[in-house]
């Protein structure tokens, strides 16, 4: 399925007022909601297992080594050079691209077995050990970006250079909207208290690219209301609101007859979106409502305001009032000479609610159709970035030839590993998994064929998989 253009402003004027005019029927309070949730007619393509996905981007990126794929190799060679026929040739950021010694890294942890999976996890992540068995590990994720921001990029929209759809947005597109109250797409930041590190989240992150930008992200903040202007001003009562939003959407409306510019369209349904919000985002953000021992599980922090924890909970809020895509993103793991003092208190302040999410959902019914996505944009080097005699200052550089991801419910397989990196955890052994290949397998869990889901700008149709990306089928239930 694909948007077709005739003249720019044959199409804008007939296409654009089509859309503004179903907005405007639900403005006025007419009965059209199928309309006013959008999507594609011929969408999704088949039985989909998964309605919605909650995204834990790991920003900066986990170490692999030191959390899910124990490498005893490292340990029998730790601080004698990786060899170059392991590591000779490859690109690495500028940290490391000169570093003449690149000495093995043991494990700053210590690893386990756990459940019946037998999967292998870091003693810094107790409860993501513990639901194990619920997670589908994918060990052999590789990329072709050494930076961050276009390491994320590339996750995100699958292209490294911004300006393309982000995965919430073409869902948004395809999908639409389970939420006439809620929008379809929302994107949550946080970071580590400590902020050690300097990772900028960019808008285009979960930006609508070329998109109707209807179909953008609406970021929610982590202080004062969650949405900039959301509530009203001195002296404005919800009558006198609705009234002047009725009279805004005549004259948007009226505009859109004449200049067919979708983004008028999207000026009206935005305007309705946030009069909706204004009851539905209060009761969202109240957590009276919740239970002690839900409060507890997901640790000290779920009360803080725009911490990762309070982020995590909000998310199972969104995901049961129909929330489609939820985009989460957490920074702190980029350490390169803070690995032995800062690893552990990432994984302290993220652990335990991203476990609690999983049970949570699951407790509520929702796992079996929630895609939940554990991961960052690529791994850590398998050496060690600086000198073996400097402990303190001990890190690891970016590394995108191979790393580990969890995915969870939605038509996953649970209890599994899929696919192995080499003995020192360096490259790809079996089954490798590309970034396209991912995007291709959430798609796929919603119902969606990528290589069908095109939109066409410019004189050619874009997916987000562009002309790559094959569904990992094993990981399927």
């Amino acid at each position: 399925m694909f948007q077709e253009h005739n003249t720019r402003r044959q199409l804008l004027t007939s296409a654009g007022a089509g859309v503004g005019l179903a907005a405007l029927s639900t403005l006025l309070g007419n009965d059209a909601a199928a309309e006013s949730r959008g999507g594609l007619p011929a969408v999704p393509h088949y039985a989909a297992k998964a309605k919605r996905v909650i995204y834990l981007l790991q920003n900066g990126a986990p170490s692999h080594c030191d959390l899910f794929d124990h490498k005893p190799m490292l340990t029998k060679m730790h601080g004698t050079q990786i060899p170059d026929s392991v590591a000779g040739g490859k690109r690495f950021s500028t940290m490391t691209g000169g570093q003449k010694e690149r000495p093995c890294l043991k494990e700053i942890t210590k690893f386990a077995r756990h459940g019946e999976s037998g999967a292998t996890v870091s003693n810094f992540l107790p409860d993501t050990a513990a639901i194990s068995d619920k997670l589908c590990f994918i060990k052999s994720m590789h990329t072709t970006q050494v930076n961050h921001a276009p390491a994320i990029t590339f996750f995100m929209t699958g292209d490294e250079r911004p300006g393309r759809p982000s995965l919430g947005s073409w869902l948004s597109y395809g999908l639409g909207s389970e939420s006439e109250e809620l929008p379809a797409f929302v994107a949550m930041t946080s970071r580590d208290k400590e902020a050690s590190c300097g990772q900028i989240f960019y808008d285009y992150y979960w930006g609508s690219g070329f998109l109707p930008t209807v179909h953008q992200g609406v970021k929610f903040r982590g202080s004062g209301d969650p949405v900039l202007y959301l509530s009203d001003p001195p002296g404005m009562n919800r009558g006198r609101r609705r009234g002047m939003l009725d009279d805004l959407a005549a004259l948007n409306q009226s505009q859109l007859d004449v200049v067919g510019d979708p983004e008028i369209a999207t000026r009206i349904k935005q305007y309705e979106m946030a009069y909706r919000m204004q009851a539905s985002v209060p009761e969202l953000t109240d957590l009276s409502t919740e239970t002690e021992a839900t409060l507890k599980m997901y640790g000290p922090d779920v009360q803080r305001k725009g911490s990762y924890a309070y982020n995590c909970l909000i998310a199972r809020r969104l995901a049961e009032r129909g929330t489609r895509f939820i985009q989460l993103m957490h920074a702190g793991w980029d350490q390169h000479r803070n690995l032995n003092s800062q690893l552990k208190i990432q994984c302290r302040d993220t652990d335990a609610p991203s476990a609690a999410l999983v049970k949570d959902l699951e407790e509520r019914g929702l796992l079996e159709d929630t895609l939940v996505i554990w991961g960052g944009e690529f791994g850590r080097t398998p050496f060690l970035q600086g000198k073996i005699s400097e402990t303190k200052q001990w890190g690891r550089d970016h590394h995108p030839y191979v790393f580990t991801i969890w995915m969870a419910g939605g038509g996953i397989k649970p209890g599994m590993s899929y696919g192995e990196s080499d003995e020192f955890g360096f490259s790809v052994a079996r089954d490798g998994v590309g970034v396209h290949d991912f995007q291709a397998t959430i798609l796929h869990l919603l119902g969606i064929d990528h290589e069908r889901l095109t939109y066409r700008y410019q004189g050619r149709r874009f997916r987000l998989t562009d002309v790559h990306g094959e569904v990992v089928e094993p990981v399927l239930v």
